[in-house]
């Protein structure tokens, strides 16, 4: 990419396998990352040196993952409301909680979001949420990339839709290119049940103004994809569809609930696709048909979901269920393999956020988010295949290393940018003021 061959860079990792997720998927068993200014100027197997060396001996270095949707404040959510139908879990539990919601608690649960992601390997995540200002706060202090929307819950009423969608745009324009470059902005509106036809048309029509993506839920529920074609008479993908909403800079999370016409239709306006299989599972809301899906030509990343449907931020924890919920779906252990689902976590994940020139492959030219995973533990022993020992073998407690746009945010199992101990301290106050004005 015009970058000058060198052998001294800012900084190296030296003696480490690398899967680099190129689009010939490269491996270098014993290879050396070169970065300067941010940017991956050199990979191969070449000894090359920097002026600052990490030495990744018995580590792998993959791309960082990439959490393709989430709602990061919700970490102060966790274990609160378990073992509940989706539609009970909205309305009796989480919206009552989220109408309490402040600002600092915003900050302090989305601040932890970003620790355990840290933590787990993954480097950029996609959010929607309120109070997103508090949230991209908290990128910019941990160090991390994300993709963030404010979430915009319009309940069918048109002066409570201008309200959101004045605050969606407002976000969207103040934040865009954030933190040196790590934020990027969408628009986010909730869902299909929850947001009319008439609201989602002006969401697109500013989405094509701003020149951004859009990021919401779709045919999650079977109750509410039931309830919305006994309103309008058809399937919600169908209604978007009709309204020209549908486009390539649409992501889609869930899509469960969804037939051959719906896939079709998917693919034809290249919208993309986030699989949540954990809480899909945990909220018993059914398998997406994610085979047919990628059969079809439809791009589709991975996520965890929020924290308190989940209970956990951890990608290759994700990662193993995604391909196992798949392989029991269709009676078929040959479905979705390892290599196909790590990068449906990095480099497809990539393009589904619209950001695939930039990360999620390790490439000349492209940002340092860079994971370097301990392969030395017994459960990741005798290595065979790397794909499989990452997927089905691994978690976020493996990583070792972790750098965003080449700097060192993890390492060694040290976190360098926060005082872990106190994010901790205050997400757990914040959690408990929510919890004592509900009690």
């Amino acid at each position: 990419m015009g970058l000058v061959m060198k052998n001294h860079y800012e900084l190296v990792i030296k003696n480490c396998m690398i899967l680099t997720m190129d689009e010939k998927n490269r491996t270098f068993e014993r290879g050396y990352i070169g970065v300067e200014n941010g940017i991956i100027t050199y990979i191969g197997s070449e000894k090359v040196r920097g002026e600052e060396e990490i030495d990744g001996s018995g580590k792998v270095a993959i791309p960082g993952l990439i959490n393709c949707h989430t709602h990061s404040p919700m970490t102060l959510f966790r274990g609160i409301a378990e073992d509940l139908p989706l539609k009970k879990w909205l309305e009796n539990t989480i919206w009552p909680l989220e109408k309490r919601l402040r600002p600092h608690h915003v900050y302090w649960g989305a601040l932890l979001a970003c620790l355990e992601m840290v933590r787990t390997g993954t480097t950029c995540f996609n959010d929607q949420y309120f109070f997103m200002d508090e949230v991209a706060r908290a990128v910019e202090k941990i160090g991390l990339r994300a993709s963030l929307s404010w979430g915009l819950l319009e309940l069918h009423d048109p002066e409570r839709g201008e309200k959101e969608l004045r605050k969606g745009v407002q976000f969207a324009e103040k934040y865009m290119k954030y933190a040196n470059g790590r934020i990027v902005t969408k628009l986010g509106p909730h869902a299909e049940y929850s947001c009319s036809l008439e609201f989602l048309k002006r969401v697109r029509t500013e989405a094509h103004r701003l020149g951004i993506g859009i990021h919401m839920h779709l045919a999650e529920s079977k109750y509410y994809v039931s309830e919305y074609i006994k309103r309008l008479g058809i399937h919600p993908v169908l209604s978007l569809a009709k309204i020209n909403f549908l486009s390539h800079d649409v992501i889609v999370a869930h899509c469960i609930h969804i037939g051959d016409e719906e896939i079709s239709t998917l693919t034809r306006y290249g919208v993309k696709v986030a699989y949540n299989p954990t809480a899909n599972m945990k909220v018993a809301l059914g398998i997406p048909r994610i085979v047919d899906m990628l059969k079809a030509g439809i791009i589709v990343g991975i996520g965890t979901d929020g924290p308190a449907s989940n209970n956990s931020l951890d990608m290759f924890r994700e990662m193993k269920q995604a391909a196992l919920l798949q392989k029991i779906h269709y009676g078929d252990p040959t479905v979705l393999p390892a290599r196909k689902v790590l990068r449906m976590a990095t480099i497809d994940a990539a393009k589904v956020l619209g950001l695939e020139h930039t990360i999620g492959s390790l490439e000349v030219g492209k940002r340092a988010d860079i994971v370097l995973v301990n392969l030395k533990g017994p459960h990741l022993t005798p290595l065979h295949d790397i794909y499989a020992t990452l997927v089905y073998a691994a978690s976020g407690a493996d990583v070792d290393t972790v750098l965003v746009d080449g700097k060192i945010i993890l390492h060694q199992g040290e976190i360098l940018t926060v005082d872990e101990h106190q994010v901790i301290e205050k997400a757990i106050r914040a959690s408990r003021e929510l919890l004592e004005v509900v009690s």
